[in-house]
C-alpha cells in the first residue's frame, strides 16, 4: 500500500541571478511499513526535501501526498492538523518543551488536539523508550539520549501515517546512537511504521531498506539495500 507520493517537487529561493534550486523535478513513492535513508552531501536538497514531506515548508511546484491527501491543497489551519496527527517529526536538537515534563511532552500533540492520552498507551510506550521511571523529569534532567527517546515518543504518540527524522542520532556518542537506532527499527518493524530518515552515517543508511540519494536537489540513486 502506497503511503507516500512525491510528483515533480520543486523548491527555488530567490530569483534572476540569486535564484537557488533546493530541489529540481523530485519523484518518487513509499510503500506503508518502508524505512527508507535519505542521503547526501550538505547543501543538497535532503533537509529541504523532509521539511516539505513534514508539512512544513511549502514547495514552489510540485505535489506531495500522504496517505491519500493532498497535503498541500489543505488550509494552514487544516494542514497544522494533518501535520500534527498523521506526521511524525523527529530532529537532531530534540525540541523539547522545557516546563514540560516526559509525559507531557510526548502526549503534546494529543493535548494540542484535545484529545486525552490513553493511559495504556501511554504506559507501553514509555516502557518500549526505556522512560517509564523518568515520566515525571523535565528534559533539564534527562541524558541526551533520554531526550532524543522522549522526541520519538512524541512523534510516535499519534501512530502517524509517516516519521520524518532528520539527522537523529547527530548529537550522540555512539552507544546512545545505537540504542536510537534499535529503537527506531524496532518501532519500523513491531508496528509497521513507516520511517523516511536523514543520516550522514553510512552505517545508519545501510540499515535501512532503502536508501535515496540526493545530489544538487535531484534523486542521483534510489535503491534497495536488501536489509
Amino acid at each position: 500500500m502506497e503511503i507516500l507520493r512525491v510528483e515533480n517537487l520543486c523548491k527555488t529561493y530567490g530569483s534572476g541571478e540569486a535564484e537557488v534550486k533546493a530541489l529540481d523535478d523530485v519523484s518518487f513513492s513509499v510503500q506503508k511499513g518502508e524505512f527508507v535513508a535519505i542521503v547526501g552531501p550538505s547543501g543538497s536538497g535532503k533537509s529541504t526535501l523532509l521539511h516539505i514531506l513534514g508539512g512544513v515548508d511549502r514547495p514552489t511546484s510540485g505535489r506531495v501526498s500522504i496517505d491519500g491527501t493532498d497535503v498541500y491543497s489543505l488550509n494552514e489551519t487544516k494542514l497544522a492538523i494533518f501535520r500534527r496527527r498523521q506526521i511524525g517529526l523527529i530532529y537532531q536538537f530534540y525540541n523539547l518543551i522545557p516546563v514540560l515534563n516526559v509525559e507531557e511532552n510526548i502526549t503534546l500533540p494529543l493535548l494540542l488536539d484535545e484529545r486525552k492520552p490513553d493511559a495504556a498507551q501511554l504506559c507501553s510506550l514509555l516502557e518500549i523508550l526505556h522512560l517509564g521511571a523518568r515520566a515525571k523529569h523535565l528534559p533539564n534532567q534527562l541524558s541526551g539520549g533520554q531526550q532524543q527517546r522522549v522526541s520519538i515518543g512524541r512523534a510516535l504518540v499519534n501512530s502517524p501515517a509517516i516519521v520524518l527524522a532528520d539527522e537523529p542520532t547527530g548529537n550522540l556518542d555512539s552507544k546512545n546512537s545505537a540504542d536510537i537506532m534499535e529503537l527506531l527499527r524496532y518501532s519500523n518493524e513491531k508496528y509497521n511504521q513507516t520511517l523516511l530518515l536523514i543520516t550522514h552515517d553510512q552505517n545508519i543508511a545501510l540499515s535501512a531498506q532503502r536508501i535515496i540519494a540526493i545530489e544538487d536537489g535531484r534523486i542521483a540513486r534510489d535503491e534497495v539495500t536488501g536489509s
